[in-house]
This record gives C-alpha cells, structure tokens and sequence, in this order.
C-alpha cells in the first residue's frame, strides 16, 4: 500500500441507475474520455431508453466522498474496470458478488484487472486464463488512404439486415466477441443509422458508429468479408466514416483493437489513430 492511501475498509460501492450513475461519475469519466468511452457510451444509452440491454450494473467507487474508480457490466458480457486504486479491489469483488454468481471475465487496466481477478478467483474457485489483450486508439485529425479503395461508403437500411447480421456473426466468430443478440443489435443499429457500408458494385465491408460520448464516438465491428480482403475497403471505409463523425461535430474517434493483429492496427494507425492506452481481458474457467 501506498504511503497515506486509504485501507480497504475507507473505500465504498456505490451502485446506480443509469442517470444517476452519469451525475455521479460522468465528470470523473470525461478526464480520460477516449479510454472511459465504452463505459461513457453505455450509459448514456441505457439512460435514453435506446440500448439492448437490460440488468445492467453500473457502480462508482469511492473514497473520502469522492469518485476514484467505476465498475460496469452488460450481462451475459464481462466485467468492466476503469482505473482506480488496487486497495479499493477487495472492496469491488465483494459488491460484485454480492450481484453476480458467476463471471466471464474482467475487462481492464492490467493491475486492476489481475488484482480483481485473483481475488475473485480465491471467492469463487475458478480458474483465471489470460483473454485477448486489447489497445484503444483515439482519432482527432483523419490521415486520407494514400490510394483509396474504389467505391463509396453509405448508410445501411432495411434491405441490408441480412447481410448485417451475417457479417456481425462472422466478425463474433473471428474475433470472439460480439452483441447477445446479433438481431436486436441490427435493428437497433439500422433504427439509430449507426450502421454503415462500403459499396464498390456490391456491398464490401462494413463499421458502425455507436456509443456516442460527449464530445467522441467509437468506431466497431469493422469487418470485410475475406473474399474482399487486400483491396483497402475497410481503410476507406473507417476513413471516411471516421472523418464523416468528425464533420458533424465530435471531437474525436476511438475503437478498440486486438494487439495480436497487426494488420488491422497498422490499418488503423496509417488513417490517424493514436494509442491512448491498453487493457486485459482475464477469462475465468
């Protein structure tokens, strides 16, 4: 323990709707915005009435009367751990528990994350495995492909459902996460117009713009069926969507990606995406 931190007993869980959750920790989430955007965007969802989800747990973690963490989570899906001190763990896990039997995972900074996990570990008698590690990358200024593809991009609307919620079952299959329900989340997303396409003669490839933050958005499931792959249809189409967000008045663009691929983070960094920083997922079996 750091010299004057607080003992294990001075930090307090908090659990909140999600309007309440956004009064209470939306300042203290806004001064790290890009890397809080996931958590940022949820509730802002759940508190207009327009996300998938339903059960939600959302909590603030305090000390001294003042915000020093968040824990979030969208069941079925992992656990969510912003920065926060390692002593206050101890604190999470039991609140935690108190709401959940059982977890997939944890998602978050390496120290919480492992510290969280061990501790749930010894609660529950699970095993921990390493998940996939995770960068998230934020855009303020759009670096054009220096050869753009051939085609254009579009917004997707009815008639292209299928084709949606097949790509998004193919990118769940390769990339190993994805929405509950593949359907409710093509609806939602042709319903908001987040969904967009690369058309060139035929549909390409494929992003959505969602979980709109105060001043960002984040850029996701990207994805180019591999027939279409080499051709820079996903570059393009990021590019262009990413300077199209930009247009319209946010500040900047952020997405994760899977630091185990290369090729998509290279994608990435030549269209003007900037590490912010990395987080774990830690599986539990």
């Amino acid at each position: 323990r750091a010299p004057g931190a607080p003992v294990s007993e001075d930090f307090v869980v908090h659990r909140h709707e999600p309007a309440s959750f956004l009064g209470r920790a939306q300042d203290w989430l806004l001064e790290a915005e890009a890397e809080y955007g996931l958590i940022l965007g949820i509730a802002a969802d759940l508190a207009s009435g327009s996300s998938v989800y339903d059960r939600v747990y959302l909590a603030t973690v305090e000390a001294a009367g003042e915000v020093v963490g968040c824990v979030f989570r969208t069941p079925p899906f992992k656990l969510g751990l912003t920065r926060m001190p390692i002593e206050a763990l101890p604190a999470v896990v039991e609140d935690v528990a108190d709401r959940f039997d059982r977890l997939p995972a944890v998602l978050g900074p390496e120290s919480e994350a492992s510290r969280f996990a061990d501790l749930w570990a010894g609660r529950r008698g699970v095993e921990v495995r390493e998940g996939m590690r995770q960068r998230i990358s934020r855009l303020d200024v759009v670096e054009p492909p220096a050869r753009p593809a051939s085609g254009s991009m579009r917004p997707a609307g009815p008639g292209d459902a299928e084709l949606a919620l097949r790509w998004l079952r193919a990118f769940e299959s390769e990339a190993g996460v994805g929405p509950a329900d593949p359907e409710q989340q093509v609806a939602a997303y042709l319903r908001d117009r987040e969904l967009f396409l690369w058309q060139c003669g035929e549909v390409v490839s494929m992003a959505a713009a969602t979980g709109a933050t105060p001043h960002g958005i984040r850029i996701a499931y990207v994805y180019t069926p591999p027939e279409q792959r080499g051709r820079g249809y996903a570059s393009s189409l990021v590019a262009e969507l990413s300077q199209s967000q930009l247009d319209a008045g946010r500040r900047f663009c952020f997405l994760y990606t899977d630091r185990a691929n290369p090729t998509s983070n290279e994608i990435y960094r030549r269209i003007g995406y900037r590490p912010v920083c990395d987080v774990v997922d830690l599986e539990f079996v």
